[in-house]
């Protein structure tokens, strides 16, 4: 889970999760109702005696796609066609727009999400590149016309869950952090949200099938090495139809490092 959860560009995401009639088993038969994420609630412990808490919540059309997101007092409102997410529209805490983004496509494939501000000095173009079975290996970040020192994420997968994320944040002075994940063998929350949404979000927690209960976090020295200063374990709650509720990450000396509440509604 960590602390990725709705960051990048305003980390938007549809959640839409079936669960048959018992409740115990997630299912894609459309007739059945869907669980959908209303609310995350997140609280961040980087100052331990003054935790940060935001809350992030949705609404959703009668198809089950996401419309609007709130967090902060800033809104991020979707457009779609034909089920594939086309624009979202970013606005301020006053309701003015900040920016919005446009989806590219191949076919069926996100080729590329371009943010789009007043001062084109600020616009950006996020690129996707996939492996032969159409999974996300990486992302390139660009936030000049001709991409200089860009952004990179890359993703090696074992099965259906990403097994390591490594990303180099460009600029003047790049760096590079890696996380190694260990998972459960319960669904996600992202198991059913539109594939498209997934790949915006970027990250493990959103791309994988399961739910990671465990990271090795390692940052890149000069030399090529890599250093581990982080070793964080996941507790997590489940409802009844097996979908995270509460996760709880603590570092290795025990003290607390973020914590996830999810609350869903059926439609």
């Amino acid at each position: 889970m960590k602390k990725y959860l709705f960051l990048g560009l305003m980390g938007s995401a549809t959640i839409f999760t079936s669960c048959s009639s018992d409740d115990n088993e997630i299912t894609n038969d459309p007739s059945e109702k869907k669980l959908l994420l209303s609310k995350v609630t997140t609280i961040y412990y980087d100052n331990p005696s003054n935790p940060e808490t935001t809350v992030s919540t949705f609404e959703y059309n009668s198809q089950g796609e996401l419309i609007k997101m709130l967090s902060g007092g800033r809104s991020s409102v979707f457009e779609y066609s034909n089920g594939k997410p086309t624009k979202v529209n970013y606005y301020t805490a006053t309701q003015t727009l900040e920016y919005y983004a446009v989806f590219n496509y191949n076919g069926d494939q996100l080729v590329d999400i371009k943010a789009i501000y007043t001062n084109p000095d600020f616009n950006r173009k996020s690129t996707y590149t996939y492996n032969s079975n159409g999974k996300l290996v990486s992302s390139t970040l660009c936030q000049s016309e001709d991409c200089s020192n860009p952004s990179t994420s890359t993703y090696a997968y074992n099965g259906d869950n990403i097994s390591v994320e490594t990303s180099t944040i460009g600029g003047t002075i790049s760096s590079a952090y890696k996380r190694e994940l260990s998972y459960d063998d319960k669904l996600s929350p992202f198991t059913n949200t539109n594939k498209y949404m997934r790949i915006m979000m970027e990250r493990a927690y959103s791309l994988s099938k399961n739910n990671y209960t465990a990271e090795k976090i390692s940052y890149r020295n000069s030399d090529g090495s890599w250093t581990q200063n982080q070793n964080i374990t996941y507790t997590i709650q489940y409802n009844n139809a097996q979908l995270p509720i509460q996760v709880v990450g603590k570092e290795a000396n025990g003290n607390n490092y973020v914590q996830y509440n999810y609350e869903y509604i059926t439609q």
